[in-house]
């Protein structure tokens, strides 16, 4: 039997974290989610490592860019696949992402829920290829 990947969403916006769990569990993912920066900062504070961390850039009290920021300072879920989710698409903020070690920049408003988790399976398999 196939294990089944640890996603971490962090969002937020309550509905697309619900609609965003929905969809990863019904393709076999471990779904964990977040309501927020600060709240994502303190699971991983307890230890927690997802196979991979979904999160939005534009959140309230601390957006995603400072949020990656602050995993890669203190050294928190080294080895987890950092996918960004967000309604920013410009080229800077990819770029951004991906200096911060995001290994995948997925824009909301081009995909639909069945294709983000396409994407993100993607992603998982073309960073795995590499390791």
């Amino acid at each position: 039997m196939e294990i089944k990947k640890k996603i971490f969403i962090i969002d937020d916006d309550i509905f697309l974290l619900d609609m965003y769990a929905l969809k990863f569990n019904q393709s076999n993912f471990e779904v964990e989610i977040a309501l927020g920066p600060i709240k994502a900062l303190e699971k991983f504070h307890t230890g927690y490592s997802p196979d991979v961390i979904l999160l939005d850039i534009i959140m309230p009290e601390m957006d995603g860019f400072e949020l990656l920021e602050k995993m890669r300072d203190e050294k928190l879920v080294p080895n987890s696949i950092r996918v960004i989710l967000s309604n920013r698409g410009q080229q800077s903020d990819i770029a951004r992402g991906e200096a911060l070690g995001a290994q995948g920049y997925i824009v909301k408003a081009n995909s639909t829920p069945s294709e983000v988790v396409m994407k993100v399976t993607e992603i998982i398999n073309k960073v795995n290829l590499v390791v």
